[in-house]
């Protein structure tokens, strides 16, 4: 027959693991995401005057490279700064979500580079993209799957846009929604 102590043991990791369930990912790199729209900016204008469409992925691909570690290590250092723990349930949660959609991006980056079907790129980036953010966001702060349903939003205009509208969309997406919401989370969540 089971202990009392084993039982409660046993209690106790079933309502820790409920509690680790149920709390926000609040470790959101504000200044993060402002440096990750300025590089959305960056990349929206320097691709903009591109003619050859591999060029313009090559750009976006770039300032991707260059977002995505800008994204990590100020996630990474303000979790360290907090003590909020990027193993614990809900950060894996929260990267595993946001990984997903990502790599289907990825993927489906490669398939479309291979048909040269470019314009389509900026709907699946902005789509996907937010919809990482709304699977995301449903284990961090409110603000993270709403911008989530803007980045959709606008990869649902780009999906019926030429190239050069795709570009704007996406530089209004990954550039200045980017730099709004990561001020914002500055304000109520800090750096």
């Amino acid at each position: 027959m089971e202990s009392l102590q084993a039982r409660a043991e046993q209690h106790l990791r079933v309502i820790r693991a409920a509690m680790e369930r149920a709390t926000s990912f609040t470790a959101l790199p504000g200044w993060g995401g402002v440096i990750m729209g300025a590089v959305g900016l960056i990349g929206a204008l320097a691709a903009a005057p591109m003619t050859d469409p591999r060029q313009w992925v090559l750009v976006w691909l770039f300032a991707a490279g260059v977002a995505v570690p800008v994204g990590a290590f100020t996630m990474w250092r303000k979790a360290s700064r907090a003590g909020v723990d990027l193993y614990s349930g809900t950060a894996r949660m929260f990267v595993g979500c946001l990984a997903t959609p990502i790599a289907a991006g990825a993927i489906l980056t490669a398939a479309l580079i291979e048909r040269q079907a470019y314009a389509v790129l900026p709907a699946v980036w902005l789509t996907l993209y937010g919809t990482a953010a709304v699977v995301g966001g449903v284990f961090s702060v409110r603000l993270v799957p709403l911008m989530g349903v803007a980045f959709m939003v606008l990869g649902g205009f780009a999906a019926f846009a030429p190239l050069v509208v795709g570009n704007a969309l996406m530089g209004v997406g990954f550039g200045l929604l980017h730099g709004v919401v990561g001020l914002v989370i500055v304000r109520r969540f800090g750096g």
